[in-house]
């Protein structure tokens, strides 16, 4: 059975607290796991909530600070030491090669794995796959930083009643699917176009053109909201964004679940994030995430 869902791992700005892991989300796409933005002690909170290294396909790093890359050294080296038996992708800004490379090999190990590097430095798509198509976007923040995307394909929704009206049923049904017309009947007559799933992952950055793409008409929007409204020239000035920044995006995006995250420390109470999204006027699911937190995707349309 196919699962779509996001793990999260840790929820963090800059520092850990007693409550939050630094930052990491891994989504599960069907069969593949994307891991987003692996911070310090994001190993453990695999083990936590019961993700494994041989669930990992693609690690997305958006930018290295380090609450959201720490973690890269121990992830790798546990993909390592279980012997993932497929490959693994690592995406991340090329201009921070260097520190990926102290990362991957930041201690003695045995590499056992095929992980490639596939640098991000524009706008575009990176990987297409039968499932979906990843792209990134840059963001502003004081260092380079990328946002992902995922894209699924398009597909066609069967509607039984033209299907009756043409007398198309049982494996005829499959036969029209595969081949595009069955009988002189177009597969356009009988179906509909279903959008395929959009996931978007926004971190560090300000407003920009590249937080308003990412967002366009996804499924799901997982974004920063650093600070909250009251504190937002120290948000521009760090390059972040505030709760209500995020909102107003994820609603003129029409995001349909909108997931709140990367929280700094100064705020004790999580609730106060959700009541500037909603004053800002977003009426979608709306998640203020935690450590540990599983949320499903919206179904499709």
């Amino acid at each position: 059975m196919s699962v779509r869902e996001l793990v999260v791992l840790g929820t963090a700005s800059q520092v850990p607290t007693r409550h939050r892991n630094h930052n990491g989300y891994l989504l599960r796409w069907d069969g593949e796991g994307i891991l987003f933005d692996p911070g310090e002690g994001t190993q453990r909170q695999m083990l936590r909530a019961g993700v494994a290294a041989h669930d990992l396909n693609r690690i997305c790093v958006t930018h290295f600070h380090g609450d959201h890359s720490l973690g890269l050294a121990g992830v790798i080296q546990r993909i390592n030491l279980d012997g993932v038996p497929h490959e693994v992708t690592a995406h991340y800004p090329r201009s921070g090669q260097r520190f990926f490379d102290r990362l991957r090999y930041a201690t003695a190990y045995r590499e056992t794995v095929a992980l490639t590097e596939a640098p991000v430095d524009a706008d575009g798509p990176l990987a297409v796959t039968p499932g979906y198509t990843l792209e990134a976007r840059r963001l502003s923040h004081p260092v380079e930083s990328f946002g992902y995307r995922l894209l699924e394909p398009d597909g066609r929704r069967m509607l039984p009643d033209r299907l009756a009206a043409h007398g198309i049923e049982g494996p005829d049904v499959g036969r029209i699917q595969r081949e595009g017309v069955l009988g002189g009947v177009p597969l356009e007559e009988v179906s509909e176009v279903r959008r395929g799933q959009r996931f978007a992952f926004v971190m560090d950055t300000r407003l920009c053109e590249g937080v308003y793409a990412l967002a366009e008409g996804c499924d799901m929007l997982v974004v920063e909201s650093t600070f909250l409204d009251e504190d937002e020239e120290l948000a521009v000035e760090h390059g972040h964004l505030t709760a209500g920044q995020a909102a107003r995006v994820a609603r003129g995006a029409g995001v349909r679940h909108l997931v709140l995250t990367h929280f700094s420390q100064r705020y004790t109470d999580p609730a106060e994030f959700e009541r500037q999204a909603r004053a800002a006027g977003y009426d979608g699911d709306l998640t203020v995430a935690h450590d540990l937190l599983r949320v499903p995707l919206p179904k499709r349309r």
